[in-house]
C-alpha cells in the first residue's frame, strides 16, 4: 500500500514571521549575512562562504558571465548554464574568472577593415560605445586603435566607411602595462584626462579596458566575493549525469570554484553515481552540490554519497510545470523545514553540516526571510536575477510594459534534456517548463539594495542579527487566507499612482 504523509504541503505565503524583542544591536548596520556554501566539519570554517544568502539559478535565461560578475560582485555567487556545450560553459567560467574590479575585459570588438556599419550594429547589440579595434577583431588580439561615439557621425559619415579611416590610432593613445594596478592606472586616466584606458601585454594584445566612470565602483563593492589569495570573483557552474567525465576536467581547468548538478530530481543512482565519481578524482578540492529533493530522504541519499550542499524544490519555480505535468514535488515550505531537519539531524550524528538552498517558490522579498528562518542556509532564484540587465536575455517592448524573456529549463527552446534524464532517449517527451517574459527591473546592484535592506529590517523585528540567530529564535505561523487578505491593502480606494 503506497505511504500517506498526512501533513499539508504548504507555501511560503502560508506563514507569518511574529516579531522579537530588536534590541539596540539589531540596527542594519550589524545584521550579517553571510552563510556557508559548502559542507564542513563542526568547530572549522567552510571553504566557501557567502557574503549574501543568494545564488542564481542555473538557467540559460538567467546565469551568464556577465550575471556572474556582478552577482559575486555584491556578495553572492552564480552556478553557470549546463545546458550549452562544454567549450563555451568553460569560456564563460574563464571569463568571470579573468575579471577584475575595475579591469574590465572588452567584448565589444571589431577589426581596422570593419566598416561603420558595423560599429552601429554592434553598438545597437551590446549597447557599449567604446570599442577595441583589434588585428582580428578578438577581445585579446593586438591592439590597432579605439573608436568610440566622437569618433564618426552618423548623419554625415557613410556606413560603408572603413573603421581604420575614423578610429583613433594605437600610436596616438595612452595605454597601460598588464601588471599596473587599478589605483595607477586611475592616477593614468585622472592626470591625461582620458575616458578609457587600454591595457595590453607585451606583444601590444588587448587584455582590459579601465574606465573613468568604473573609479569609485570598486570602493562600492565592500562585500565582493572573491579568492582569498588571488582576488579572482568566485563562480559555480552547472553539470549533469550525463558528460561529467569530459565536462568537469574543462571547468576545473577553467577555474571553477564549485560545481552543482542540475536535476528536477536529485534522488537517483545517476546522482549519486556522479557525487562518487567527482570526489574519487577531485577529493574536496572541488566542493559538488545536489540535488533536487524534498525529503529527508533524498537529503540522507545525497548526503551519504558525499554532497557538499544540497538543493530543495521540485516544482515551485514561476516558469516550472513539473507538478502540473508529472503530479511529483511538494511544497516549498513544508519541503525546507523537512530537509533541514534532516540536516540538523545529519549534523548532529556525523560532526558534518551540509548547506541546504531553497530553491523555488519565492513570489516576495519577505517569503527569503522564511526560507531562511525555516532552515535553508542560503536561496536559488531565477525569476529575481532575469530581471535585470547583467542576465544574458533581450529586453523587449511588450504593449506599454518593458519586459526580459525568461524560460525554464524544462521548456523546448532550452532542449535541456538532461536535467530531466530517466535513462531514455535523448530529448523531452513532454515540457516541465514554459517560455514566458518578467518585468524589467534595471541594475543588479539597485534592485540588491532594496531587497537586502527588507531582509535586514525583517531579521531586525525578529530580534537577530545573523542567519544562525533567525533559524534558531525565529517565531513562525500560520496564517488563513482571509489574514491574507488583511495583510495587504484593503476597504479603500488606492490612488492612482501613474
Amino acid at each position: 500500500m503506497a505511504v500517506f504523509i498526512n501533513e499539508v504541503s504548504r507555501t511560503f505565503g502560508e506563514y507569518l514571521l511574529i516579531p522579537g524583542l530588536t534590541t539596540a544591536q539589531c540596527s542594519p548596520q550589524n545584521i550579517s549575512l553571510q552563510t556557508p556554501l559548502v559542507k564542513h566539519k563542526r568547530g572549522e570554517d567552510p571553504r566557501i562562504r557567502l557574503n549574501i544568502p543568494f545564488v542564481s539559478a542555473i538557467m540559460q535565461s538567467v546565469s551568464n558571465d556577465t550575471l556572474a560578475i556582478e552577482l559575486a560582485r555584491n556578495g553572492g555567487l552564480s552556478f553557470i548554464f549546463g545546458s550549452q556545450s562544454i567549450e563555451s560553459q568553460a569560456e564563460m567560467v574563464r571569463r568571470v574568472k579573468k575579471f577584475k574590479a575595475g579591469f574590465v575585459t572588452s567584448d565589444s570588438n571589431l577589426r581596422p577593415d570593419n566598416t561603420l556599419a558595423d560599429v552601429l550594429a554592434l553598438v545597437k547589440r551590446t549597447g557599449h560605445n567604446n570599442i577595441g579595434i583589434t588585428h582580428d577583431g578578438t577581445p585579446n588580439g593586438r591592439l590597432m586603435g579605439i573608436v568610440t561615439s566622437r569618433d564618426y557621425r552618423v548623419s554625415t559619415d557613410s556606413p560603408s566607411r572603413l573603421v581604420q579611416e575614423f578610429m583613433t590610432p594605437f600610436e596616438r593613445l595612452t595605454v597601460g602595462k598588464v601588471g599596473i594596478t587599478l589605483s595607477e592606472a586611475n592616477d593614468i586616466i585622472w592626470n591625461n584626462k582620458l575616458n578609457t584606458l587600454p591595457i595590453i601585454d607585451e606583444n601590444q594584445h588587448l587584455q582590459y579596458f579601465v574606465f573613468r566612470k568604473d573609479y569609485d565602483s570598486h570602493k562600492n563593492n565592500p562585500l565582493e566575493l572573491s579568492n582569498y589569495t588571488n582576488k579572482t570573483l568566485l563562480v559555480g557552474a552547472g553539470i549533469n549525469t550525463r558528460d561529467y567525465a569530459e565536462r568537469v576536467p574543462a571547468l576545473v581547468e577553467a577555474g571553477v570554484d564549485v560545481i552543482c548538478i542540475d536535476s528536477s530530481d536529485g534522488y537517483s543512482e545517476w546522482q549519486g553515481n556522479t557525487i562518487r565519481w567527482i570526489k574519487e578524482h577531485y577529493g574536496d578540492t572541488l566542493p559538488v552540490g545536489a540535488g533536487n529533493v524534498v525529503d529527508q530522504e533524498g537529503f540522507n541519499y545525497l548526503a551519504d554519497a558525499g554532497a557538499d550542499f544540497i538543493k530543495v524544490g521540485i516544482g515551485g519555480g514561476s516558469i516550472c510545470i513539473t507538478r502540473e505535468q508529472k503530479g511529483i514535488g511538494r511544497g516549498q515550505a513544508t519541503a525546507v523545514i523537512d530537509v533541514a531537519k534532516a540536516r540538523d539531524e545529519y549534523y548532529k550524528r556525523t560532526g558534518s553540516y551540509i548547506p541546504i538552498c531553497s530553491d523555488g517558490g519565492l513570489v516576495h522579498d519577505y517569503h527569503m526571510v522564511l526560507a531562511l528562518a525555516m532552515g535553508a542556509d542560503f536561496l536559488m532564484m531565477g525569476r529575481y536575477f532575469a530581471r535585470f540587465d547583467e542576465s544574458p536575455t533581450r529586453k523587449m517592448k511588450i504593449g506599454n510594459n518593458i519586459v526580459k524573456e525568461y524560460w525554464g529549463e524544462g521548456s523546448n527552446r532550452a532542449q535541456n534534456w538532461q536535467r530531466y534524464d530517466s535513462g531514455g532517449s535523448e530529448s523531452l517527451k513532454f515540457e516541465e517548463g514554459v517560455d514566458s517574459y518578467v518585468p524589467y527591473a534595471g541594475k543588479m546592484k539597485d534592485n540588491l539594495t532594496t531587497t537586502l535592506g527588507k531582509i535586514k529590517a525583517t531579521m531586525s523585528s525578529c530580534g537577530v542579527v545573523t542567519i544562525p540567530e533567525l533559524q534558531q529564535k525565529a517565531k513562525i505561523t500560520l496564517v488563513s487566507s482571509t489574514s491574507i487578505v488583511e495583510g495587504g491593502a484593503h476597504d479603500v480606494i488606492l490612488k492612482d499612482r501613474g
